[in-house]
């Protein structure tokens, strides 16, 4: 079931990134986890557009339902947010969903954060709900932006030092920005696996130790990297993926070919060119399938298939959670010219 939610202020962050906080519906509050991600519906000159957006607000902790969004170039959805939705909007959106959350079942001392630009969104909202609710786990933000100005949520993370300074520490990286020796929480250049393994310091073992990432590949890699180097083991690691990565080795054996689609009681043929997956084309028929995350993340656009042949390609986390025959159509493309899927 969706909700629509009526928007009841726009923070700028940066120049280039706002904040939609959203009123809590007043008869069904909508339930969520910190980390995870709020589904955005947006019609807009007559074609419908869905997009995922990480919660940057924690429950328990903000009043509102708040969404963060950075500028993307030629980025529709991005630039829409930023430039037209005002307060009183009523948004479309789908129940919160994702799996980057806190997991109380490992009993973490410390949790190291690592993140860069608007990678710190679900970040920040993981790290006030273990500041508000778990007081004896130490937390260490590793944040990496060009320069102070185009640094997101930089006075809540003032404001959280200030509070939490016993256990919240925080360095900035900062790549277009000559750092003074006096400030030594400002550091110059990008997060690399030199300084992760710097900043993992006197740590003798992974015991009670988790790891978040959210930012670019380069950076999942570099972090991924250290602790493994560090502890011969990446145990206690979680990322959050917002893109598929694709290797062009996977799609050697992969052509155009048309598929039959059946949605809704319709059958549909579309052509499905390499190296685009099955929810694209549909998409690009303007036929209004259901999805969300586009990474294979989340269940939303599976598909059944009947007929033929695919392959899911990109997928950055196992899915045991799929019957045989069922797959995702973001991630999924045909192998052979027969395929039927039925949603």
């Amino acid at each position: 079931m969706n909700y629509t939610l009526k928007v009841a202020e726009v923070r700028h962050e940066t120049v280039d990134t706002v904040t939609l906080c959203f009123k809590q519906p007043g008869l069904k509050k909508i339930k969520y986890l910190a980390g995870q991600y709020l589904t955005l519906i947006f019609r807009i000159n007559g074609r419908r557009f869905i997009r995922p957006y990480s919660f940057s607000s924690c429950p328990g902790v903000d009043s509102f339902l708040e969404i963060t969004v950075k500028r993307v170039e030629n980025g529709l959805i991005s630039n829409h947010i930023n430039d037209i939705v005002q307060v009183g909007d009523s948004i479309e959106v789908m129940p919160p969903m994702g799996d980057f959350i806190f997991e109380e079942k490992y009993n973490f001392t410390d949790v190291y954060f690592w993140g860069v630009g608007s990678g710190i969104t679900p970040l920040l909202s993981i790290i006030k709900y273990i500041l508000a609710e778990k007081n004896g786990i130490n937390v260490f933000l590793n944040y990496g932006n060009r320069n102070h100005e185009s640094t997101i949520f930089r006075d809540q993370i003032d404001q959280l030092k200030a509070k939490y300074a016993n256990r919240f520490l925080v360095r900035h990286f900062h790549t277009k920005l000559t750092v003074e020796e006096e400030k030594p929480h400002l550091i110059q250049g990008r997060i690399d696996q030199k300084k992760a393994l710097e900043i993992l310091g006197n740590h003798t073992s992974q015991d009670h130790v988790g790891h978040y990432i959210c930012g670019p590949v380069g950076l999942k890699e570099s972090v991924k990297n250290a602790i493994q180097s560090k502890f011969g083991n990446v145990e206690n690691v979680f990322s959050e993926d917002f893109e598929l990565i694709k290797d062009p080795k996977d799609f050697e054996n992969i052509h155009t070919q048309n598929v039959t689609l059946n949605f809704q009681g319709n059958s549909h043929m579309l052509e499905v060119v390499k190296g685009k997956s099955i929810l694209e084309a549909a998409l690009n028929a303007d036929i209004e399938i259901p999805y969300s995350c586009q990474t294979g993340n989340c269940s939303t656009c599976k598909g059944a298939l009947l007929k033929g042949e695919v392959k899911m390609i990109g997928l950055t986390k196992q899915r045991d959670d799929l019957s045989a025959g069922e797959y995702l159509l973001c991630c999924t493309h045909p192998l052979t010219e027969n395929v039927h899927i039925e949603i």
